[in-house]
């Protein structure tokens, strides 16, 4: 039976929309629920935005005024698309609609109170750098950096402050989990933070997460204006809901006292951001907040096929906790099921994904309906290098191109300035690195280095022969005996060993204090390592890493459309999108899910729904590929375990390929000349870009 709605906005004329039609059975209870609690579970490609969206029109139809509806998004993007899809469903029956991310609605609540929240009229708003500069200036008034070399920089700190004021954590507790090495400087951070919390008052300025908890703060000690905003908002709708920190759900919560009616839409299962202050315990534990919450169910997938879901289905049945449920696809069976793909080493595993890229191209598939995702960036190296051999255009979504990265280029200055003492721009980056160091300091540095060490002597003269700033003085000396590590009796080491030795010594301390995610490029770094081990000139090395650095790849194959790139991105940023052909690389133990979630069973299980948002970002070909061999710089070769979330999925859920190695060749311009093998050549080399694997399924 179909149902049809009048709806009768508060002004203009009336609409007619089809509920029932425009909306499955799932989507339809929920959209015309009645008024109170509810949380929505809506699976990977349910159509989450679409019952938001007609949520919205049933209110206004209702009789709700737009200016009594809260709808809370994590994106400006995604409140805009909600607003134009409620607009082409009820032209400008939204005009009004409290509608944008948690932090520009408390931005517009702080700016109507500014008095009560304890800024002045006109206060600005600090983005993430002048929030660093401010940090800055905070800690040289201090005094602190002058003392200790190693205390963090700005993003370090805003980074640390940030988390405290989104999870509620104390200080001690993320120096604990996630800055260990500066355990011993909590508390002198935390007078910087006392201090910065000041000087805020004194510019009367704010920075991005006091939107969050100035406003969450005003509400709480002032029961007037708490009142005004819990009676306006008759609605308050959430999307992403799995997604939000503490202070966000305490917001909600504060905002929706009165009247109680709120709708959390959301998904536990892709819960995948705890290491930027998500809480997965806001969407699991709603039911306990709301003892009265009516819960919906949306399962039906409209993006892929049934292998691929029934796969995805399997892998997260094995979280303990979670709210059950079961994806059913619209999509007719696809004819081969989801490959699994155990490869020799990490270069052939980037040879397979390539060369597939190409056979699934020359088959009609778009460049940008393929995606190559992963754990971590630094998975994505010898993927780039690959692609860039053989002239595949791609996209980089989790960062920079791997050696574009400036902890990438940092490293090769050095290694650039050992064999090339004349190298004048490398020795700038390199000193630029050092305390109290800056442009004009850094010329005259050079001018006296390129006097000391003409007609070829030794770096080490360089201790005495230069007198750098005070605050210098100590990273110099430690400069100075970095670079005679490098070039021991001026004869540059092996580019892999030269790597580990600028890593080691000065850099290491230079990123610990500089970079919030220290420990993620430290991993580039060590897979730059493992790559330079190909290489026994460090020229020829730096050499190929400039070329690298600088191709362009859609120049080189895949026509004029610049938008027709494979995406190479880390599953967190490939969340909310799809492509009908999906590679999910690196999943060994270790790899992915990561080492550091091994030990702790709450981390595992978002490594696991990790995974699971992997597999439901694919419409239809899926290729889980990993390496029985892993070439590692820094403990030589090491055997791979597949990954826990391959060994856990029954074998009749996917098909697995044998790859056989065969000759194949391409030409510069990428065209393939390929000779099919009638045996397995066990001698074949992964880094000779003239052999690429052939398979067999």
């Amino acid at each position: 039976m179909t149902r049809s709605y009048q709806l009768h906005p508060a002004e203009g004329d009336g609409y007619d929309i089809d509920f029932a039609k425009a909306l499955n059975e799932q989507q339809l209870a929920a959209v015309t629920s009645e008024a109170g609690p509810h949380l929505v579970i809506a699976g990977a490609g349910s159509g989450k935005t679409r019952t938001l969206t007609y949520r919205v029109a049933w209110l206004l139809g209702q009789g709700y005024r737009p200016g009594e509806i809260l709808l809370l998004t994590f994106t400006n993007k995604a409140a805009r698309e909600m607003l134009e899809r409620v607009n082409d469903l009820l032209p400008g029956a939204s005009d009004g609609l409290w509608s944008g991310t948690f932090h520009s609605i408390g931005h517009r609540i702080l700016r109507r109170n500014p008095e009560a929240a304890g800024f002045g009229q006109g206060f600005t708003i600090m983005d993430r750098e002048d929030q660093e500069e401010l940090l800055e200036s905070v800690v040289a008034r201090l005094g602190f950096r002058a003392n200790d070399k190693r205390f963090p920089k700005g993003e370090v700190l805003a980074e640390l402050l940030s988390l405290s004021c989104n999870t509620g954590d104390s200080l001690r507790t993320l120096l604990a989990r996630r800055y260990r090495y500066f355990i011993d400087l909590e508390e002198q951070i935390a007078q910087v933070g006392a201090a910065y919390e000041g000087r805020k008052k004194e510019v009367n300025s704010l920075d991005f997460d006091d939107l969050l908890s100035k406003t969450h703060e005003l509400l709480l000690t002032n029961p007037e204006i708490a009142a005004s905003y819990q009676r306006r908002f008759r609605a308050i709708l959430v999307d992403e809901y799995q997604d939000t920190n503490r202070l966000q759900a305490g917001l909600i919560d504060t905002l929706a006292a009165a009247h109680r009616h709120i709708m959390v839409v959301g998904d536990d299962a892709q819960s995948i951001y705890s290491w930027r202050g998500a809480d997965f315990a806001n969407i699991l534990e709603f039911p306990k907040r709301y003892p009265d919450a009516v819960m919906h169910r949306i399962e039906t997938n409209y993006r892929s096929v049934p292998q691929v879901l029934e796969l995805a289905n399997a892998s997260i049945a094995n979280n303990p906790r979670q709210f059950p449920k079961e994806l059913r696809a619209v999509r007719k069976p696809s004819v081969t099921k989801p490959a699994l793909v155990p490869l020799a080493t990490n270069n052939e595993q980037a040879s397979f994904i390539a060369q597939r890229v190409l056979e699934l191209h020359d088959e009609g598939i778009d460049f940008c309906e393929m995606a190559v995702l992963y754990r971590a960036h630094y998975h994505s190296m010898e993927i780039q290098l690959e692609f860039t051999r053989r002239g595949i255009p791609f996209g980089i979504t989790s960062g920079l191109r791997f050696f574009e990265q400036a902890h990438v280029k940092d490293t090769a200055a050095f290694l650039k300035f050992a064999v090339n003492p004349n190298d004048e721009v490398a020795f700038k980056r390199m000193v630029r690195l050092l305390p109290g160091i800056g442009t004009k300091t850094a010329e005259i540095l050079w001018n006296k280095t390129a006097e000391l060490l003409g007609g070829g002597r030794s770096f080490g003269i360089l201790e005495k022969g230069c007198k750098p700033p005070a605050k210098a003085a100590g990273g110099w000396s430690q400069l100075v005996a970095t670079l005679v590590q490098l070039a021991p009796s001026g004869t540059p080491a092996p580019p892999s060993e030269m790597i580990s030795v600028v890593t080691t010594g000065l850099y290491d301390d230079y990123m610990q204090a500089k970079f919030a995610n220290y420990e993620a490029r430290r991993d580039d770094l060590n897979t730059l390592a493992n790559y330079a081990r190909q290489f026994d000139q460090t020229e020829e090395f730096l050499a190929q890493l400039t070329l690298l650095g600088g191709t362009e790849t859609s120049e080189v194959r895949g026509g004029d459309d610049e938008e027709d790139k494979v995406c190479l991105s880390s599953i967190h940023q490939a969340k909310g999108l799809e492509w009908q052909a999906v590679f999910l690389a690196w999943l060994t133990e270790g790899m992915f899910p990561g080492a550091r979630s091994l030990e702790d069973e709450n981390a595992l299980e978002e490594e696991r729904r990790l995974f699971y948002v992997g597999v439901t970002r694919c419409k239809e070909e899926l290729y889980l590929t990993y390496p029985e061999l892993r070439l590692n710089a820094a403990y030589g070769e090491a055997f791979q375990r597949p990954s826990r979330f391959l060994e856990e999925l029954p074998e009749h859920l996917t098909e697995r390929w044998e790859v056989a190695r065969a000759v194949s060749r391409f030409t510069p311009q990428g065209q393939r000349e390929q000779q099919k093998p009638s045996h397995v050549n066990r001698d074949f080399d992964p880094a000779d870009e003239s052999q690429l694997p052939e398979w067999e399924d």
